[in-house]
């Protein structure tokens, strides 16, 4: 019982990642409204972020600087992607959300089951 509690404190980010993962998911796959859809997708990206960091994370390691007597270091191949995948992530949100105003302007809601509702009565 102990190991087990030990091993899930050393992977701790990724417990956490999986959370966020599925707390995303589920609110991505729940909610109708539009707004709590990109917010669902937004922290579904962010656990993705975590998880990818994490994996560069190296306990007692130092930054990638040649040093004399330094063995560990820290990956930072997987931060560099990170800052790309945030930059695609935001870009990403805010085409959806200007997607969502005219939406809104087109059909007055922001429900997805009202939106499909409308539609197949306008065909």
């Amino acid at each position: 019982m102990i190991d087990v509690a030990m091993r899930l404190y050393e992977n701790m980010y990724y417990l956490v990642s999986v959370i966020l993962f599925v707390i995303g998911f589920h609110t991505l796959l729940t909610h109708s409204n539009l707004i709590k859809k990109i917010i669902g997708m937004n922290i579904m990206e962010t656990a993705v972020f975590l998880f990818f960091v994490s994996t560069g994370y190296v306990r007692g390691g130092v930054a990638p600087i040649i040093e004399p007597g330094v063995e560990q270091y820290v990956n930072p191949l997987p931060t560099a992607l990170i800052l790309t995948g945030i930059v695609v992530a935001v870009s990403v949100t805010a085409f959806a959300l200007s997607l969502i105003v005219k939406l809104y302007e087109s059909y007055g809601t922001l429900d997805a089951e009202e939106i499909m509702r409308i539609r197949s009565t306008e065909l």
